[in-house]
């Protein structure tokens, strides 16, 4: 699944979570997919931060990568 699908599925049972006709068992089901969909979205976040490794172009046309631990 792609990170828009993940997140998309994370939506739906979020909503799905607070309804209260579930059984102790469905909601749990649904939890530990939860977990599983926010892993896997997580870890395409962090593949796709690695791969943008921001590219910053200087003034002089020269790029240059940033870390993208840098916040300042």
């Amino acid at each position: 699944m792609t990170f828009e699908e993940n997140l998309e599925r994370l939506e739906q049972i979020a909503t799905s979570l607070v309804r209260d006709d579930l059984s102790l068992e469905q909601a749990l089901t649904l939890f530990e997919e939860g977990i599983a969909k926010l892993k896997a979205a997580s870890a395409e976040l962090t593949k796709a931060e690695g791969r943008v490794a921001k590219l910053v172009e200087k003034a002089d046309g020269v790029f240059e990568t940033v870390d993208t631990d840098d916040r300042g």
